[in-house]
C-alpha cells in the first residue's frame, strides 16, 4: 500500500517492521516478552551487530521523515514522532560510542543465563534444546563483549571502577556455585530427567564465557576503569550527558536546571516531612527518623515478612482501585523476593512485565537482602510505585490495548522512560487520595520515597556533570534521599551505569501533575479523575511532551462519552 493512498497504514507497518528487527537484534528481550522465535541466540554485542543498529536506524530515520505528518490520524502522528526520536537518539548514541561503558553490574551479560533460564520455556525436546543451544553461543557473545570493552580501554572511554568491581564479585560468586546449583540450571523449568543436560551445558559453556570476562576485567579493564564515576571523565562526556538527559527524560534540560530543580524540591518536601514529625511527637523529622530506625517494630529479620506486605499492600490497592481508575489489569501482579544471586547489586524493589499472551503475570519483585536494614514504613511507597497502581497498571494496561503497533505496546520506553517512572512516582502521591496508607508512619515512608527522588536528580547531575565523588555522593543520598547506607550505595552505583535515569521519576511526575492541574483548571466540575487516569494509560508509553499536548483532547473527549 502506497504512503500516499494510506499513510497512517504505512506508519503502522514501519513500526512493526521496526520492532520485528529490533527484536531480532535483541533476542533475550524478546524471550522476556513471550516472543520465542530467536530462544537459540544472543545479541551481537560486536561490531557487527553496531553496524546492524546504525543501519536500522538510519532507515527507520529515512522512512519516518518520509511520511508526511500533515493528514496523519493522532494516534499515527504519536507513532511517528516517538519513531523519529529513537532512531536520533540511538544514531547519535553510536556517534558517542557510548556502547564502550557497558559494563552493567545490575542487568549485564553475565547474568542473561539465568534470566534466560527464568523467561525461557524448556518442557519440550524442542525448546529444551533451544535453550541449550543459546547456552552453547554464550562464549561467543562474551568474546565480542570483550572486544567492545578491549575498543574502551583503546580509546580512553571505560567505565567506572566501583561497578566494574561489582561486576567481579557479582562473577565469581556464580562461578563458586556448583553448575548443578547455579540459577541458570536451577531456575529453568524441565523436568528433572533433563536437569543434568542443562547444567552440563552451564559448566561446559556459560562457566566459560563467565570465566572469560571474568579474567578480562580483573587482568586487563579493572586497571584501566576511570576512579570518576560521573560521565564528565569520558572523552565527549559533556555532550554523552546532555544526550542520556534527553533519551531518559525526552526533554531538553540541563544539568543546572535539574541541579535546582532537585534542590527546590527537596526543601519543599522535607517540609512535609516536618509537620508530619510534630504531630507524632517529634521535634523535627531527624528526630523521627532515629525513631524509627531503631524501633524493633519497624524491622523484621524475617525476609518472608518483607514479601508477605508487599503482597498484602498490593491487594489491598488493587481491591480499591475501581473508585479511580476505569480500566484494570486482567490481573493483578504477584510478588517476588530478588533472586540471592543478585540481591546484593539490586535496588529495593522493581517490575517485570507479563508477557504479551497473559501466560506469566506481572511480577513484583522485593529485595530482601540484610532485612534488617529495612524498614517498614517504607515499604508501602514502594509497593504503589512499583506495583498497584504504579508500574503494574501501566505495564500491564499498556500490553492489554488494542489497535496500536507493537513498537507502541511493548517498545515505546525506547523513545525515554520519564513517562513510565513518572506515573509510577505519581502513583505514591495518589496511593495517598486513595486512603491507601496504613498510618502517618507510611505517609512519612512516601514523602522519604519522594524526598529519594528528588535527592536524584541532584546526584545524577552532581555526578556526571559536576564531578561529585561517589562517597560525596553516597552522603547526599544518605542524608538528604532518606535511604540507609546500603541502599545509597547501590542507588549511586546504579546511577553510574544508567547516566540520566534517576531523572526521569521527578521530572516525569512532574509533567503528570501539570497535566492534571491544567485539564482540572479548564474543565472545572465536568474533570473526572476517572477519566483523566484512563486516558494517561490510554495510549502506551509517550513522550512527556505528547502527554501535555494531548491529554487535554483526550479527557474531554472521553467525559462527554460518559467515560
Amino acid at each position: 500500500m502506497s504512503v500516499a493512498a494510506d499513510p497512517n497504514a504505512a506508519v503502522n507497518d514501519l513500526a512493526d517492521r521496526f520492532w520485528d528487527g529490533v527484536l531480532q537484534r535483541d533476542p533475550l528481550w524478546a524471550t522476556v516478552l513471550g516472543d520465542e522465535r530467536y530462544n537459540d541466540r544472543w545479541p551481537d554485542l560486536g561490531a557487527d551487530g553496531r553496524a546492524a543498529d546504525e543501519a536500522a536506524y538510519r532507515s527507520l530515520l529515512a522512512d519516518a521523515a518520509g511520511i508526511p505528518a500533515d493528514g496523519l490520524d493522532p494516534e499515527q502522528v504519536i507513532t511517528r514522532d516517538l519513531l523519529i526520536l529513537v532512531a536520533e537518539n540511538q544514531l547519535e548514541a553510536l556517534a558517542q560510542k557510548q556502547y564502550q561503558l557497558a559494563i552493567d553490574h545490575m542487568s549485564g551479560p553475565q547474568i542473561w543465563p539465568a534470566q534466560a533460564a527464568q523467561y525461557q520455556p524448556a518442557g519440550t525436546a524442542e525448546r529444551l534444546d533451544l535453550l541449550l543451544a543459546r547456552y552453547a553461543a554464550y562464549p561467543a557473545m562474551i568474546e565480542q563483549y570483550v572486544s567492545t570493552l578491549a575498543e574502551g580501554v583503546a580509546d580512553g572511554r571505560t567505565a567506572a571502577a566501583m561497578p566494574v568491581r561489582r561486576a567481579l564479585e557479582q562473577i565469581e560468586r556464580l562461578l563458586a556455585m556448583p553448575a548443578a546449583a547455579a540459577p541458570a540450571t536451577t531456575m529453568v523449568e524441565v523436568a528433572e530427567e533433563d536437569r543434568a543436560r542443562v547444567a552440563a551445558a552451564v559448566e561446559e559453556h556459560v562457566y566459560a564465557g563467565l570465566r572469560r570476562l571474568r579474567d578480562f576485567l580483573a587482568d586487563e579493564y579493572e586497571p584501566h576503569a576511570r576512579q570518576q564515576p560521573g560521565l564528565s571523565a569520558t572523552p565527549g562526556g559533556e555532550a554523552a550527558y546532555r544526550l542520556a538527559i534527553r533519551m531518559q527524560t525526552t526533554l531538553e534540560a540541563t544539568a543546572e536546571e535539574v541541579h535546582a530543580f532537585g534542590l527546590a524540591d527537596l526543601e519543599s518536601i522535607e517540609a512535609e516531612k516536618d509537620e508530619i514529625a510534630r504531630r507524632l511527637g517529634h521535634a523535627d523529622r531527624h528526630a523521627l527518623r532515629e525513631a524509627l530506625a531503631t524501633d524493633p517494630a519497624n524491622h523484621t529479620d524475617d525476609p518472608d515478612a518483607l514479601v508477605l506486605l508487599a503482597q498484602q499492600q498490593t491487594d489491598r490497592a488493587y481491591a480499591v482501585a475501581p473508585g479511580f481508575f476505569g480500566r484494570l489489569p486482567s490481573a493483578n501482579c504477584y510478588v517476588k523476593a530478588v533472586e540471592a544471586y543478585r540481591e546484593a547489586e539490586s535496588p529495593p524493589a522493581f517490575y517485570m512485565p507479563p508477557t504479551v499472551d497473559g501466560s506469566r503475570q506481572g511480577q513484583y519483585y522485593i529485595n530482601t537482602y540484610q532485612p534488617m536494614e529495612r524498614q517498614l514504613h517504607k515499604i508501602a511507597a514502594i509497593t504503589f510505585h512499583e506495583a498497584t497502581p504504579g508500574h503494574h497498571f501501566q505495564i500491564a494496561i499498556e500490553m492489554e490495548l488494542q489497535g496500536l503497533p507493537a513498537f507502541r505496546i511493548l517498545g515505546a520506553r525506547m523513545a525515554g522512560v520519564a513517562y513510565v517512572e513518572g506515573w509510577g512516582l505519581y502513583c505514591e502521591r495518589l496511593a495517598d487520595e486513595m486512603g491507601l496508607y496504613a498510618s502517618d508512619e507510611e505517609r512519612l515512608g512516601m514523602l522519604d520515597a519522594q524526598s529519594f527522588r528528588a535527592a536524584r536528580l541532584v546526584v545524577d547531575s552532581g555526578l556526571h556533570a559536576m564531578s561529585w565523588t561517589r562517597d560525596q555522593a553516597i552522603e547526599f543520598m544518605h542524608e538528604r534521599g532518606s535511604l540507609p547506607p546500603v541502599d545509597a550505595a547501590i542507588e549511586v552505583d546504579r546511577y553510574t551505569i544508567w547516566p540520566g535515569q534517576a531523572l526521569s521519576y521527578k521530572l516525569g511526575q512532574r509533567e503528570i501533575e501539570r497535566a492534571r492541574a491544567e485539564v482540572s483548571e479548564a474543565m472545572g466540575d465536568r474533570f473526572g479523575l476517572r477519566a483523566f487516569h484512563d486516558e494517561v494509560l490510554a495510549h502506551g508509553s509517550l513522550p512527556l511532551a505528547t502527554l501535555r499536548r494531548e491529554i487535554p483532547g483526550w479527557v474531554e473527549t472521553a467525559v462527554n462519552r460518559g467515560g
